[in-house]
């Protein structure tokens, strides 16, 4: 039986490159699919990876009827065994509810990938219809870190290495970049950086990106006198 399958997690946790392998290996068994994404980083019609894979995709716009979609490639004679919909957070709930039609009534597979929540934890209206929806949900077993180390389960939207949490829902935007020396790359002009950053909850709550930690944490050690330390010009206990 075909299914809808839902898999999810947050930014930096390999979402597009499952969507990448998922594609890769029903295509090494012979069967033929169809690749769909909507707002990529790359800002084309392809599904691209921070390891840097990439295959175009078909858009995802707001005028895109799934069933009509694959209707039109059934009757025009091209096989269709699959859909692999990247970023389907950023889909619609008509067209979520389209790919459920997909499954049930054609019985073609359907693997869904994307974030639950967006940067204020308010839940995507696609993704909260997958949820409603899907035969399975899978949560991805890579688990991205917050720069604590902790497991990150937010997902963050900073300006300038800054927390926000107001603005419009869909901005599209990639992580941060980094200098050698893993310090956030603020805008060097007048035009802020709008990036993505994935917290734990409790950084997430104290709006603690890695940038405001570089800035307010002090890394020196505390100017406290160790009674043991040794003097290293007299060699003696000071």
């Amino acid at each position: 039986m075909a299914q809808l399958t839902f898999f999810t997690g947050p930014m930096d946790c390999g979402k597009s490159t499952l969507a990448l392998q998922l594609d890769h290996t029903h295509t090494l068994a012979g069967r033929s699919g169809r690749l769909f994404t909507a707002h990529d980083r790359s800002g084309d019609a392809r599904i691209t990876t921070r390891l840097g894979l990439s295959k175009p995709a078909i858009e995802v716009t707001e005028e895109l009827n799934f069933w009509d979609t694959v209707i039109a490639e059934l009757v025009a004679g091209r096989r269709v065994d699959y859909l692999v919909c990247d970023e389907a957070q950023f889909y619609g709930v008509d067209q979520i509810n389209q790919l459920a039609r997909i499954v049930d009534e054609l019985q073609l597979d359907v693997f869904a990938v994307g974030i639950l929540t967006d940067f204020r934890t308010t839940m995507f209206p696609g993704s909260q219809r997958l949820v409603e929806l899907c035969d399975r949900m899978e949560v991805l077993q890579v688990h991205a870190l917050c720069w604590c180390g902790a497991r990150a389960t937010h997902n963050a939207r900073t300006v300038d290495g800054g927390m926000v949490t107001e603005g419009s829902q869909v901005v599209v935007g990639d992580t941060a970049e980094e200098d050698p020396q893993g310090r956030v790359v603020l805008s060097p002009g007048p035009e802020p950086v709008v990036a993505y950053e994935v917290l734990c909850r409790r950084h997430h709550r104290r709006r603690m990106t890695r940038a405001v930690a570089q800035a307010t944490l002090n890394p020196d050690p505390l100017p406290f006198e160790d009674p043991d330390a040794i003097d290293p010009q007299t060699e003696e206990k000071p």
